[in-house]
């Protein structure tokens, strides 16, 4: 899935959102709170994601590292390269599980300029049949319950 943000929305058509995403900095745990406590400081994200953005344009305050994987800027942060590292809440609760000595390092930004109004399916804008179906999927597993069992599984709050 993609952040629907507007930007986007312009190149292409997306799927009724199925996540309401949000995003976190992750660090060595107890070592910073705030986006405020994260001056000067090196935090990592991937190469071209609403993460990289958000934190040039609301945050410059903060040093930006691009990484070609979330997995190079984990290895980064676990050996004292960067200070932190900011990806989508979801995916970085589950670092969090895998690595004790790391924690949030700030609050959950929900900005939707960056971060949309939620994660949705992109397709391409004439292909109408295809998001047709993908919504009506949607609105099934919405309907019958799966889809609530698996929001609890993965994305669990």
């Amino acid at each position: 899935g993609m952040d629907i943000t507007p930007e986007r929305s312009k190149q292409v058509a997306f799927s009724n959102p199925y996540y309401a995403n949000s995003a976190l900095v992750i660090a060595k745990k107890d070592t910073y709170k705030t986006f405020t406590d994260l001056k000067g400081k090196r935090i990592g994200m991937e190469n071209g994601t609403t993460h990289q953005k958000y934190l040039q344009d609301k945050h410059p305050e903060v040093k930006t590292v691009a990484y070609d994987s979330y997995q190079n800027a984990i290895i980064d942060l676990k050996n004292g390269r960067i200070d932190g590292v900011f990806g989508d809440t979801a995916v970085v609760n589950e670092w969090l599980k895998t690595n004790p000595q790391l924690g949030p390092a700030t609050e959950k930004v929900t900005d939707p300029q960056y971060f949309g109004t939620g994660l949705g399916i992109a397709v391409r804008p004439a292909n109408k049949a295809l998001l047709e179906k993908l919504n009506n999927a949607l609105a099934a597993i919405k309907a019958d319950g799966t889809y609530q069992k698996i929001s609890d599984q993965w994305f669990p709050q």
